[in-house]
């Protein structure tokens, strides 16, 4: 370990090999931070935050302070972070509440930029990129390969799906399906992700069936329900779309269209 002098730690913290810690840094009693991290100068970590291997957190991040619920009565709720996430500055992760699950999850290979939040009971999948200043409210679900433009404002109990897309300056009220790039406030569709989904080595085949599935769901005037039905159909010859078909059937909160 190479811990700044400055840096305070709790005796209690659980510190793995090949940690360092830097300059003004306040780690709690109830942290654990993972093999080979890299916590900059004046980051706090507290509460029971579970920090996993190789991650890198620059300064002025806070992570695992109370969630701003006021329903939050001190219950021991926490924050989950997984491996090679880097996260910059300012960037602040709330705990969970007792509420929901508990716990505010981060999972693995996380880009996160500067001065972005997530709150309470925030579940973030994997290889996922949140540009400056996204702001994501509360219970709110992302799936892996996600890609939130700078200053994506996303509202509580929102669903994103995998492989999705937000430009800058993107409100989202509803759940965004997989695929599916967003623009404007309110969130409206603008077509697949085809670019994103092209470099991490969708086929050919794949992509045309996304289009499809695409112009069924927002192009082909079909109700909600007559657009899923047709979806089946063409589910059955492609995963992609079954996986567009699932995320329909779990929206609580209807989809951007």
């Amino acid at each position: 370990m190479n811990i700044h002098p400055t840096a305070i730690v709790s005796p209690l913290a659980r510190i793995a090999a090949g940690v360092e810690i830097g300059a003004y840094s306040i780690i709690g009693e109830s942290v654990s931070v993972g093999e080979g991290s890299w916590i900059g100068p004046h980051v706090v970590l507290e509460g029971r935050t579970v920090i996993g291997r190789n991650n890198r957190i620059h300064q002025f991040a806070s992570i695992g302070g109370p969630p701003q619920d006021k329903k939050y009565n001190g219950e021991p709720t926490a924050v989950e972070i997984g491996n090679g996430n880097t996260i910059r500055e300012y960037v602040t992760i709330n705990r969970g509440t007792a509420q929901d699950a508990g716990v505010t999850r981060v999972a693995d290979d996380n880009w996160i930029m500067a001065y972005v939040h997530f709150a309470h009971d925030c579940q973030i999948g994997s290889n996922t990129i949140f540009a400056n200043a996204c702001q994501v409210a509360g219970h709110v679900c992302v799936g892996d390969w996600a890609i939130l433009g700078a200053t994506t404002l996303v509202h509580q109990f929102v669903k994103i799906g995998a492989h999705s897309f937000t430009a800058m300056g993107t409100f989202l009220q509803q759940d965004l399906p997989p695929y599916v790039t967003a623009a404007g406030n309110t969130a409206k569709p603008y077509g697949i992700n085809n670019e994103g989904l092209r470099r991490r080595g969708f086929s050919p085949e794949a992509l045309n069936a996304l289009k499809r599935a695409y112009r069924t769901l927002y192009r082909s005037s079909l109700s909600l329900e007559e657009a899923k039905s047709e979806l089946q159909a063409q589910a059955a010859t492609c995963a992609e779309v079954q996986l567009l078909l699932e995320f329909l059937g779990s929206s609580t909160r209807g989809i951007v269209r």
